[in-house]
């Protein structure tokens, strides 16, 4: 049976002077599509893919990878059979191509598979409930105080984002950083299969994503997949969060070598001394065999430590010294998805409206404690949580009354965290609830002032960047 990879393979092997045209990175979205690229059309539920073929070959893409015919002046091979046209000689083709192929999805995956074959590099993968991409930058940036290294690029983590990272890929980088997201079990099987990770880390294992998954050992299921599909040791390392009693059992489930990182001596790499200085970073001290050292880098929170920790493992795994490490720990960016603005009226906005759960928010929350002045806490909505919604929320009201002096909460779920905060302490005139974005903007452009410091996190779905957006625009 012909393969997609026999037909690639095929075209770069009688056609040398067109072999750039499979490493440059392809695109789904054809405004993005380089000269030389390659263009997947994908169907999808508002947008058909089909109907930008054209729009990617005048922008200069050389393939069009296509589910059904399109109306175009372009060579199209038929992969749906398996069969080739007999006496086909690939050296007369002349580009645009289009590949007709049974799921474009599944092509790319396989094109993707097969760019990774030809590459000797090292793949690290990243997974986890909480701090993925933070984890991802920081490990690259490490890794590429040595080694050229390439990162995920926003959060292409799927079925579809991961094989269009492998395809950015060139034979001159060394190191590949690779987020792997999940919803349910299989998934990051499949990404493995495509990415062929040496190195697999967890970031840890929460409750986000439960609804879909089903439960927490579902999640610790899809997760381990990772691990599993490491080589054995030497080649492999399994990076573990040994703090995190659902991760640290996982070293069951690899042939790989097992290096824990967390903030006690049983780990191999661990951190103790761990200072937060608000907006300035944290400092912390480090211990590893006989080495120890203190740091101070400019990651945003306590809980960045682990985030850290995790690219130091990275990076004493891949044989870098300590001063190439703590160098591209110190360049890390302060955090990925976070920013500080200020109000109109003059209040510190914490800006962490990207997505919460209740990890993040409790991570959120201990910042906001290193802060001065007035603490006020905006949160909404925790989405996703499936059986462990309630649990979620009452534990982010449980730290919100021990951390601000106001809480300001949005949409249904969100009650939970007031009436926890309430359970727990705080004054109820201190607490405000709303259902209403607008009525939630109005009442904040009311009572912030200078002195306050407020931290605004919810999930994605509530919009609440929005919210940061109106207090900061100019009237």
């Amino acid at each position: 049976m012909l393969t997609l990879a026999d037909v690639l393979q095929a075209l770069t092997a009688t056609r040398p002077e067109m072999k750039p045209i499979f490493l440059p990175e392809a695109a789904i979205d054809s405004r993005q599509v380089i000269p030389g690229g390659i263009f997947i059309a994908i169907p999808g539920e508002r947008v058909d893919g089909h109907d930008y073929v054209r729009a990617a070959f005048e922008k200069g893409g050389t393939v069009a990878l296509i589910q059904r015919p399109v109306d175009l002046p372009a060579t199209t091979l038929d992969l749906r059979s398996g069969v080739l046209p007999a006496g086909l000689n690939f050296a007369t083709l002349k580009p645009p191509f289009c590949l007709l192929v049974p799921d474009t999805v599944s092509a790319l995956q396989k094109i993707a598979a097969f760019w990774r074959a030809k590459l000797n590099l090292r793949v690290i993968g990243v997974t986890g409930s909480v701090g993925k991409s933070t984890t991802k930058e920081a490990i690259a940036q490490v890794l590429s105080q040595r080694y050229p290294t390439l990162k995920s690029l926003a959060n292409l983590n799927n079925e579809i984002g991961l094989p269009l990272n492998i395809l950015r890929l060139t034979e001159g980088h060394q190191r590949a950083v690779l987020e792997m997201g999940f919803y349910v079990p299989g998934e990051i099987e499949q990404l493995c299969q495509i990415a062929r990770p040496q190195v697999g880390v967890i970031t840890n294992i929460g409750t986000v994503h439960a609804e879909r998954a089903g439960s927490q050992a579902e999640i610790v299921r899809g997760k381990g997949e990772l691990l599993e599909a490491l080589p054995p040791a030497p080649e492999g390392v399994a990076i573990l969060n040994h703090d995190d009693p659902n991760v640290r059992p996982m070293q069951a489930r690899t042939r790989a070598r097992v290096f824990y990182y967390g903030l006690t001596p049983q780990a191999d790499l661990w951190a103790d001394e761990v200072e937060g200085m608000g907006l300035e970073g944290i400092r912390f001290r480090l211990h590893y065999r006989q080495d120890s050292l203190f740091v101070r880098v400019p990651m945003i929170g306590r809980h960045s430590v682990e985030t850290a920790l995790r690219a130091a493992a990275v990076g004493l795994a891949e044989g870098l010294s300590w001063e190439q490490i703590v160098r591209g720990l110190q360049e890390s960016p302060t955090q990925l998805r976070l920013s500080v603005v200020r109000s109109q009226t003059g209040a510190l906005l914490i800006d962490d409206t990207y997505n919460a759960a209740p990890e993040s928010t409790l991570a959120a929350l201990n910042l906001l404690e290193e802060m001065s002045g007035r603490k006020i806490a905006v949160l909404g909505d925790m989405l996703e949580l499936g059986q462990y919604e309630r649990e979620g929320h009452e534990k982010v009201g449980w730290r919100a009354a021990q951390v601000a002096q106001v809480l300001v909460t949005l949409g249904i779920r969100a009650h939970i965290i007031a009436a926890s905060a309430r359970k727990f302490g705080m004054k109820k005139t201190a607490i405000h609830e709303f259902e209403d974005r607008e009525e939630l903007l109005a009442w904040l452009r009311d009572n912030l002032t200078p002195q306050d410091a407020v931290l605004l996190k919810g999930s994605h779905g509530l919009r609440m960047d929005l919210v940061v957006s109106a207090l900061e625009m100019a009237e």
